[in-house]
């Protein structure tokens, strides 16, 4: 299992230098890491006013990534490290939330250098999910794959009214299936018209490569803002999300007066269960006049957590300090 932690740590690494973090000593035995940035780290995707995409809503060619490049999910497929992220298009000067965002790709082999795809794989069409994802956009990927080797997208539809948490599934990264809002059926959609974002599905290693895992017979997916919530499912599209028993959302992770993430928290990149538990990374942020004065307000960190292995909900423990800081 030690050998196991190591790649699984190999990977999330991966992930770590893509978001450009650093790390220092490890907090807890637990903890996945340490990680290290590369020497002389560059950014490996930036944004670019030039790349050009005919655009389906306006039927007009756009520069797609114009904006920024930012909010990357990794994968590895045939053996090569395939990045997902967001690129907005600038639209004016409006602020955030006030741009377009559509998901691009970008391939490496060896996690420094990186082969961009010219156009964006995934943004909002003339489909069955335009009321959801026009104008704002799809935005925040999250992605992992399964034992029979499909990969099911998590992301946020924007339709500047609600984000929802969505889902859609490929079996090439390049072919998608949008199966739609996760809480549009489950129970007359009590929670559609709410805002959910940031869904990150729990792996496990098998034979070398991390894959969806079952819990008792079903998936498990940690997420949302500035709360982290916990849902199930049978098949990795319908969802069902963990209630208390007077039937509202229960949050399994929230902000902490005093610490790192005073402010919020936002479910990371997909968990991983190992020996220990439920290792779940997060994105943690700072409200200087109760949280960490010197870290400043608003500022992002990331923190862990573990769960247990037979109950998601139940939490072991926690890292008292953040285990990523901002280079800039």
């Amino acid at each position: 299992m030690k050998m196991n932690k190591f790649f699984i740590s190999t990977i999330i690494a991966l992930l770590v230098s893509v978001l450009g973090y650093s790390q220092e000593e490890l907090e807890k035995e637990w903890m996945m890491g340490p990680f290290e940035r590369f020497e002389e780290a560059k950014p490996i995707i930036q944004k670019d006013s030039l790349s050009e995409f005919e655009d389906p809503m306006t039927g007009e060619v756009i520069r797609w990534e114009s904006m920024a490049t930012f909010n990357p999910a990794a994968i590895v497929k045939d053996n090569k490290i395939h990045v997902l992220y967001r690129a907005e298009e600038k639209l004016g000067e409006k602020e955030i939330g006030g741009h377009t965002s559509r998901i691009g790709l970008a391939i490496s082999a060896d996690g420094k250098e990186y082969e961009r795809k010219k156009e964006p794989i995934f943004y909002p069409a003339d489909d069955s999910q335009k009321e959801f994802e026009w104008t704002g956009g799809t935005e925040d990927p999250r992605i992992v794959e399964t034992e029979e080797g499909t990969y099911v997208l998590t992301y946020t539809q924007w339709n500047r009214e609600y984000p929802r948490l969505a889902v859609a599934t490929s079996t090439d990264l390049k072919n998608w299936e949008k199966q739609g809002p996760i809480f549009e059926e489950w129970k007359d959609g009590k929670y559609h018209d709410t805002e959910t974002k940031s869904g990150a599905i729990v792996t496990e290693l098998q034979d070398g490569k991390l894959v969806a895992a079952k819990i008792n017979g079903k998936y498990w997916m940690y997420y949302g803002v500035p709360h982290i919530w916990l849902a199930s499912s049978d098949d990795l599209v319908n969802w069902e999300p963990v209630e208390d028993y007077e039937g509202n959302l229960a949050p399994v992770l929230s902000p902490r007066p005093g610490y790192f993430d005073s402010w919020l928290v936002e479910a990371g990149p997909p968990p991983v269960l190992t020996e220990d538990g439920i290792v779940v990374l997060y994105n943690a942020g700072n409200s200087q006049n109760i949280g960490v004065d010197h870290l400043g307000n608003r500022i992002y960190t990331g923190g862990q957590a573990l769960y247990d292995s037979e109950e998601p909900w139940k939490l072991l423990d926690r890292s008292d300090k953040p285990f990523r800081l901002s280079s800039n």
